[in-house]
């Protein structure tokens, strides 16, 4: 399933993506008869019922697709006539892992790290498909730059969890743009991370998230990114020194992962700071991120 969270008719609601529409899952379940809890009005409460609110979701998209209603008003929506957020828009934590790529190794001339390099970025960073990337005042931050991911959403939460039932703990993945300000990031000695990738808008995520029984192998997939037409990104999730059974364990030793925390996995080389000459965003570009299996994460970019 492609699992979203939407705006339509004024409301934040929960749904799913099926052939060109995106289908209120609450609506859906009342029209088979089916009584929801009434906490899943999230995709971070219907994460954290795991099989159980997965399930449902199942079943309520069947019943909508099976008695042929998705046109019925207040049901579906054309993608293009709602309005995207980010498939979790609250989650208790963004996770980011740098330099775990090996041809963003290669583009900084570093060799592969031998240990996770942990930062975070703060929920307040995040922005839907087809929300604008703002960009700050140039006296604040001058160097804003694109960075394609794969992000992890966890289902199950869990601490301590050994590597071999890591995906157990997976529910699903999604695309994302690590947007950094680089002379923030690279300020006081390259000390400020955290800051300078946490500006609002700075985490576009989506536009969905694709259940993980619909990607056999997430480190078997292409992903690229481009600016404005321009491919500036190009690899393959192949690419991962770290790949993500390790990832979630190794987490999990210190933080308690909770349902719906985003793990994003790192950025491949191509970006703007470590090109020559160098490419920043600016206002008119537009971004979009692309993963195999996953979809397309589109942005416009915007001056604040």
């Amino acid at each position: 399933m492609k699992l979203l969270t939407f705006v339509a008719d004024g409301r934040e609601r929960i749904g799913a993506y099926h052939d060109g529409l995106v289908i209120d899952l609450y609506e859906a379940a009342a029209l088979g008869g089916m009584v929801p809890q009434e906490t899943w009005r999230s995709l971070k409460a219907l994460l954290a019922a795991e099989e159980e609110g997965l399930r449902w979701a199942g079943t309520a998209l069947r019943v909508a697709i099976e008695q042929d209603e998705v046109g019925r008003a207040g049901l579906a929506w054309p993608l293009a006539d709602v309005q995207l957020r980010p498939p979790i828009p609250d989650p208790s934590k963004i996770l980011a892992i740098g330099l775990n790529y090996r041809d963003h190794c290669v583009e900084q001339n570093l060799p592969e790290p031998k240990v996770i390099t942990l930062f975070a970025k703060f929920p307040s960073a995040l922005c839907g498909a087809g929300a604008p990337i703002v960009l700050p005042p140039r006296e604040v931050c001058a160097q804003v730059d694109y960075e394609a991911e794969l992000a992890v959403v966890i289902g199950r939460g869990g601490s301590d969890i050994p590597e071999d039932e890591a995906y157990e703990h997976v529910a699903g993945y999604t695309c994302c743009n690590d947007v950094s300000g680089r002379d923030v990031q690279y300020g006081d000695g390259g000390r400020q991370w955290v800051h300078g990738k946490s500006f609002d808008t700075f985490c576009p995520l989506g536009p969905w998230l694709v259940t993980r029984d619909e990607v056999p192998d997430p480190h078997d997939l292409a992903i690229s990114c481009t600016v404005s037409g321009e491919k500036r990104q190009s690899s393959h999730t192949g690419q991962l020194v770290f790949r993500i059974p390790y990832l979630i364990s190794e987490l999990s030793k210190s933080l308690t992962l909770q349902p719906g925390d985003v793990l994003t996995t790192g950025t491949p080389g191509g970006v703007g700071v470590y090109s020559s000459p160098q490419r920043f965003l600016q206002a008119g570009d537009e971004v979009v991120v692309r993963i195999e299996g996953i979809g397309e994460l589109r942005n416009p970019v915007v001056a604040g």
